[in-house]
Order: C-alpha cells, then sequence, then structure tokens
C-alpha cells in the first residue's frame, strides 16, 4: 500500500481547495466511512422525495407503490447524476494531472467521488433486488447495468493503483440521468403536453448522444494507452471494464436514445404501460360482467 498511499496524496494544481478532500483515501476506515456516507446520503434523498411527494403531489399520493419507489428512485439518480457531471466534466476538461496521464494518474477529489459513488450503486442495488422481491419482478438489462457498475467501481478499490480518468468519464455518462428524472416526473404529472417538458426531452436526447461520442472517447483513450493498460491494469479489471464498455457502446446508449426519441413524439410511460393496461383491463371487464 505504500505505491498507493503515495499516488493518493494531494496534487496540487490551483484549481480545486485540496482541503475538503485532503483524507487517507488507502485507510480501509476512511474508505468505508465516505461509501456509508455515500449510502445513508441517497437513502435520505429517497426518503425525503417520499414525504414532499405524499405533502406536496396530489399526482404522487395517486400513484402504484412500485410507481412511488421509482420516482424517489429517479429524484434520488438525479442528484446523482449532477454529481457525475461536475465531477466528469471537471476530468474531461479542467484536470491537467488526469490529462498527462490516463492510465495511472490519481486525485484526492477522484477518490472522494469513486468512494461516495459506490455507496449510491450500493443504495441502488439495494432498492433494484429489494423491490424485484417486493413486487416479484425482474428487469435483467437493469440488473446488468448495475452489476457492471458496482463491480467497475469496487474493482477500482481493490487495484487502487488504477487512473482515475476513466472512472470519472464513466460519472459524466450519467449527464442525462436529471433529465431522465424530470421527463419522467412531469410524464406522470401530465405535463408532456407542455413545452418545457419537450424543451427537458430535447436536451435528454442531445446529452444521449453526448454520452454515445464519450464512449467512443473512452475507447480511443484505451487504444492511445493500451501498451500500460495491458502494463498495469489487472485482468479481472479488464474482463469487468471491456465488457461494461462495450455493452454501453453498442447496446445500451442506442438503445436509450432511441427509445427516449420515440417518447418525445410519443409521450408513453414504458415503464409502467403493461401495469396501466392490465390494469384498464381489468376495470373494463369489471364494467363489462356489471352490465351484464
Amino acid at each position: 500500500m505504500t505505491d498507493s498511499a503515495a499516488k493518493m496524496k494531494p496534487l496540487q494544481n490551483g484549481d480545486l481547495s485540496e482541503d475538503f478532500f485532503d483524507m487517507n483515501y488507502s485507510s480501509w476506515e476512511v474508505r468505508c466511512t465516505l461509501i456509508v456516507a455515500g449510502f445513508m446520503f441517497y437513502s435520505v434523498v429517497f426518503l425525503l422525495s417520499h414525504m414532499l411527494g405524499l405533502a406536496l403531489s396530489l399526482t404522487y399520493r395517486s400513484l402504484a407503490a412500485k410507481e412511488k419507489v421509482f420516482w424517489n428512485l429517479a429524484v434520488s439518480r438525479g442528484l446523482f447524476g449532477i454529481q457525475g457531471l461536475v465531477a466528469g466534466l471537471w476530468a474531461l476538461l479542467k484536470d491537467p494531472v488526469l490529462w498527462a496521464d490516463k492510465t495511472l494518474g490519481q486525485q484526492n477529489w477522484c477518490w472522494f467521488n469513486i468512494l461516495t459513488a459506490f455507496g449510491f450503486f450500493l443504495f441502488e442495488n439495494a432498492a433494484l433486488h429489494g423491490s424485484n422481491v417486493v413486487f416479484k419482478t425482474f428487469d435483467l438489462p437493469l440488473a446488468l447495468h448495475h452489476f457492471f457498475a458496482i463491480s467497475g467501481f469496487g474493482s477500482t478499490l481493490i487495484w487502487d493503483n488504477i487512473g482515475h480518468y476513466l472512472p470519472m468519464l464513466i460519472l459524466l455518462l450519467e449527464m442525462s440521468t436529471p433529465f431522465t428524472c424530470i421527463s419522467w416526473i412531469m410524464l406522470k404529472v401530465g405535463f408532456s403536453h407542455k413545452r418545457l417538458w419537450k424543451l427537458n426531452q430535447w436536451l435528454m436526447i442531445h446529452l444521449f448522444h453526448c454520452r454515445m461520442i464519450l464512449t467512443y472517447h473512452m475507447w480511443w483513450v484505451c487504444w492511445q494507452d493500451l501498451d500500460k493498460i495491458k502494463l498495469y491494469v489487472p485482468v479481472p479489471q479488464l474482463v469487468v471494464f471491456f465488457p461494461g464498455l462495450f455493452l454501453l457502446t453498442f447496446i445500451i446508449n442506442p438503445y436509450w436514445t432511441r427509445k427516449k426519441t420515440l417518447q418525445l413524439f410519443n409521450p408513453v410511460d414504458w415503464n409502467f404501460a403493461k401495469e396501466s393496461s392490465r390494469v384498464a383491463n381489468g376495470e373494463r371487464d369489471m364494467t363489462l360482467k356489471k352490465a351484464t
């Protein structure tokens, strides 16, 4: 851990205040504290969203339990998306240390974001699998997405000599999440005909295209630093990273971009379309029975 601890020392560049991020990130006590802090912070956001929804929104109170959970998760994800957007843009556009060495360059502020993000991914997995048990559902694509997220950041904690540039760009992929949150909530409230919803949808679609470009940039970085990656990055980490990046580049991003584009012209909540259809069919059957 001596080499790792040396790499985790603050790197003064005059752009960020190091005081806030100046911690001993080689200590597992510090790491676990920040992981728990990330988990608890987004759990509190989830609960606050629920309480505010009950107090302020008639729409929220009328939703089914599963939709309420999705609403609160959307709010938590939206806030995490802001964290990822800020951290990712700083790495991509501002931090000279990460740009100088994209394979091994590390910064303390990156460690802070990696650890709190891992806490968020723990929260996300707990919420996903907990809701699957309660509501007797299973979303395989979402489960795979969450698996690669938590495995990727978990591997960064185990093999802690790896650089932070690519992990921060992975966080930047959350750039579309706040707009997805706004889109879904406005859709449930019945504002899909408003200009604000359509503007948000346009911005979200644009950011999904930016996500695709960002994944191409990540492939380019890997290609440029391939020799260093072979030398310094452990095989288990590569086994997690490259399949995940492949899925994002060629399946997940194109699929989501298409779905959100279709949603612009046909504002439908696909997440609960089947449930709504079953409810409508059940109500129609009950009406027919009463009529007969």
